[in-house]
């Protein structure tokens, strides 16, 4: 009955994002200093949580465009070496395939590059979950020593001295000096376009007749997906269930324990609230494009998906300090067949989506 309540409820987020498609050469050329910025034009389907667009921060054609320059421009680094695409790369659903991220000088990072895409819902950011909201996050790995490891101050020097932003930024903002702000805001103008909803499993439309849409096997993966342990499920959904998001976007839910490790080299959450009851917590993160973003978990330590599915049908640290309550309360391992597991893996397919990770409107405009 779980399942076809599920099935009924899913409904196709229609969204259609008007691209930026001007050259970056003619987008920097000067004029009388005169401009007008154009409305960023989203189509909201009301069937879904409404955007978490900025008061302070309207999206604009201009805006968006700055902000898609800015993440792919090495600029933002010390030795102008590294951008944010560098560890976000699209054919990866934005992560970039490493273990543990690689900063400046071959610098090795503490954690596994995290996706994006859908980020306007999300109320903490990182792994970790300290930033919460996009223009707080992304001057993190700006300034981050083993990242871009950039001084804000000289950055906004070497931006109001490079011929390319001056008149951008003039365009976007109406503004005669570059600032940590104004840089911020016009990444987040450009990361809340990047919207990842046409996957098969939107095809569903709230159809029952599901093998029309996605294989038996993937049909068989989303009952285990949905079903509890009691029931002979995975009781993925208590953690991923946030239709559309298949994850967890809410303050109180997102970070949680899964039973990686007993002793936790890397404390996450708790490292922010210094709460002891948070310590080995890290964001829940969405399922959305999974089958791109390999590897997993906070440190990259699970090479495939059928890694990730051995590590919860056996694997589980069940004494694990604060453990996650949904795990708890079933207090076993999922000890699930083979056939099982790749029916989910065919599932957590149905959730990719091509024209997102293909779409041009988020490449390189350089």
């Amino acid at each position: 009955m779980k399942l076809k309540f599920f099935l009924i409820g899913l409904v196709l987020f229609a969204v259609i994002l008007k691209g930026c498609r001007k050259d970056p050469e003619a987008f920097g050329e000067e004029n009388d200093g005169k401009y007008q910025t154009t409305p960023y034009v989203f189509d909201q389907n009301p069937a879904y949580p409404p955007f978490r667009l900025p008061v302070d921060n309207p999206l604009t054609e201009e805006g968006v465009m700055l902000g898609r320059m800015l993440f792919h421009d090495p600029i933002l680094s010390v030795d102008s070496t590294i951008s944010c695409a560098s560890c976000h790369k699209q054919n990866k659903g934005f992560t970039d395939g490493l273990k543990l991220s690689k900063g400046v000088q071959n610098q090795i990072g503490t954690r596994n590059s995290m996706p994006l895409y859908n980020l306007m819902w999300h109320n903490r950011l990182f792994w970790d979950g300290r930033a919460l909201s996009i223009r707080q996050q992304v001057l993190g790995p700006i300034q981050a020593h083993n990242e871009m490891n950039m001084n804000l101050f000289d950055l906004m020097k070497r931006l109001e001295a490079s011929p390319r932003y001056k008149t951008p930024f003039k365009k976007a903002f109406n503004a005669d000096h570059i600032t940590p702000e104004l840089l911020s805001k016009g990444l987040e103008q450009f990361l809340i376009t990047m919207l990842s909803f046409n996957a098969p499993i939107d095809k569903l439309k709230g159809r029952t007749d599901t093998l029309n849409v996605i294989s038996e096997s993937a049909r068989r993966g989303l009952q285990l997906f949905m079903q509890p342990v009691e029931n002979g499920g995975a009781d993925c959904f208590h953690c991923h269930s946030n239709v559309p998001f298949f994850g967890n976007t809410s303050i109180s839910g997102s970070m949680s324990n899964n039973g990686l490790d007993v002793a936790f080299a890397d404390k996450g959450f708790g490292n922010v609230t210094g709460l002891e009851t948070d310590n080995g917590k890290f964001r829940v993160p969405s399922l959305r494009n999974v089958e791109f973003t390999a590897p997993y978990m906070h440190d990259g330590r699970f090479d495939n998906l059928e890694e990730v599915l051995d590590f919860y049908s056996g694997d589980i640290k069940l004494t694990s300090p604060n453990l996650d309550i949904n795990i708890l309360a079933h207090g076993k391992q999922l000890n699930l067949s083979g056939q099982q597991k790749q029916d989910i893996i065919e599932f957590l397919k149905t959730l990719s989506d091509t024209q997102f990770i293909n779409d041009p409107k988020f490449r390189s405009p350089f």
